[in-house]
């Protein structure tokens, strides 16, 4: 697959050397030349330094590696070239205090959307630190991370799945793109447990067996929290 990358941060360093390991053809592109020459050159293989236009124009998919309103201007600048494509977006609007950026308005992938109304956005990747997605495999325990994706094209979808596959981790039907919002919500919960507190966001969830309550595991009906 061809995969334009938007950004020459962690983030863009993190998932483009796991794809270019799987075998894909990598373009980094960036406002700094020489940034994305030094990115391209440390992730090696495929990997090649670009312009951000010729980043956008040589992507089936397009990773967008870029803070929280960036990304929606260079969406703009390049919604041309980002036609028909998959442009994935891994950011997270979280401000001072954890507090949600978007909150009472569109998420940010729905403004990236608004922004290249002619592109597929897709979100997914905002959940961990970068480092986790350094890990080859990130897996826990025995047990793959999962990836929820959202989106509404079932081509950008499948592609984005597919890169999801060569992280090492299970994508994870979450819904629309609609449904990006509650990703980014969780993101910013996760990040004020995480960071603000020292507490283990994976331990406000039970098991899925008992998602529904235990009666509901027992053939008995669900819980009054869910009826």
């Amino acid at each position: 697959m061809r995969i334009g990358v938007l950004g020459t941060g962690n983030m863009a360093d993190a998932l483009a050397t796991h794809w270019v390991r799987a075998g894909h053809d990598v373009t980094i592109g960036g406002r700094d030349a020489h940034k994305a020459e030094r990115l391209a050159k440390r992730i090696g293989g495929s990997a090649k330094p670009a312009s951000l236009r010729a980043a956008a124009e040589s992507g089936q998919v397009v990773l967008a590696a870029l803070p929280f309103g960036a990304g929606v201007e260079v969406a703009r600048s390049l919604h041309a070239a980002l036609e028909g494509k998959a442009l994935l977006d891994c950011s997270n609007p979280v401000g001072p205090g954890f507090r949600l950026l978007t909150e009472g308005g569109p998420s940010a992938a729905q403004q990236l959307a608004a922004a290249a109304p002619r592109a597929h956005v897709v979100k997914a990747f905002n959940l961990c630190h970068e480092d986790v997605w350094r890990m080859r495999p990130p897996v826990f325990d025995g047990r793959s991370l999962a990836v929820p994706v959202c989106g509404d094209n079932e081509t950008a979808l499948m592609r984005v799945r597919e890169l999801v596959r060569d992280v090492g981790c299970e994508p994870v039907a979450g819904g629309g793109l609609e449904r990006a919002g509650l990703l980014e919500a969780t993101a910013a919960l996760f990040i004020a447990l995480w960071v603000g507190e020292g507490a283990d966001a994976q331990a406000i969830a039970p098991p899925l067996a008992y998602a529904a309550g235990p009666s509901h595991r027992e053939g008995e009906g669900g819980t009054a929290a869910f009826r």
